[in-house]
């Protein structure tokens, strides 16, 4: 027998029906998807946990970045108004020494340091560590040759490993506080509070030294001791936010 071709003619209301299948099947995830995203950052700014640990790397990035600006100024600046009367070149070997030891504690050091304490143990031990450092550099200008030279460098390797861990330590607080489809959006909030702070941190800090140049012979904290004392404030301050009641932390974390 001959084949035949047999066409069979689709009534529209079984068409309709089918659409109305995959519409029922689709449009409750996508309605979802929308309302999440449009919520992110509403919710973003509910999240206590993140926010608190947002403003606690703010406050210690405003700390770092004024460190860094001071340092620079205090040890090039001359013995008589409270600096070390250190070269360029000096102040660039130190820091490139203190740089190199930051790439060797992060890559080797830091990921067992995190391990075994935590991300808010580590920053609290590590802030209350910075303290008693900052409060000795202004006796540093009591040294001279070699000695200055060695101790300079050791001070300055070991507080800013001190402050990578306390920046890391809030880095990893922040991921930790939101789920993974809000990552992005929370890095891009702490990342916009951060660069704030450390935008006005060091014409702050280069205000605060000249000031502090002018009361060599003031009886409370004369010259550069005022500057060291104002940042180890600032870091005091950091180091109160760390804990309860302001930071908020994870549940895998309530216990450290």
């Amino acid at each position: 027998m001959p084949e035949t071709l047999h066409k069979h003619k689709v009534s529209d209301d079984g068409n309709q029906s089918v659409e109305a299948l995959e519409a029922h099947l689709i449009d409750p995830k996508e309605e979802v998807g929308q309302s999440n995203s449009s919520n992110t950052k509403k919710s973003l700014f509910k999240n206590w946990p993140l926010m608190s640990s947002i403003i606690v790397y703010c406050v210690f990035s405003f700390h770092d970045m004024a460190y860094t600006e001071v340092f620079s100024l205090w040890a090039e600046s001359d013995r008589k108004y409270g600096g070390l009367s250190l070269s360029s070149e000096d102040v660039g070997q130190t820091l490139a020494i203190t740089g190199a030891s930051l790439l060797v504690y992060q890559l080797f050091m830091y990921p067992s340091i995190i391990k075994v304490l935590g991300p808010i143990k580590s920053s609290q031990i590590a802030a209350v560590l910075c303290i008693p450092i900052l409060f000795a550099y202004p006796y540093m200008t009591y040294l001279s040759g070699p000695g200055l030279s060695i101790v300079l460098n050791i001070a300055s390797v070991i507080k800013n490993n001190l402050g990578v861990t306390i920046i890391t330590g809030t880095f990893i607080l922040q991921n930790n506080a939101v789920p993974q489809n809000q990552r992005g959006a929370a890095n891009g909030l702490a990342m916009t509070g951060m660069s704030f702070f450390k935008a006005i941190a060091p014409a702050g800090a280069g205000i605060v030294f000249s000031w502090a140049q002018k009361r060599q012979h003031a009886f409370f904290f004369p010259g550069d001791q005022m500057v060291f004392f104002l940042l180890n404030i600032i870091e005091l301050l950091g180091l109160v936010l760390t804990f309860r009641p302001f930071l908020a932390v994870p549940e895998q974390y309530e216990r450290n």
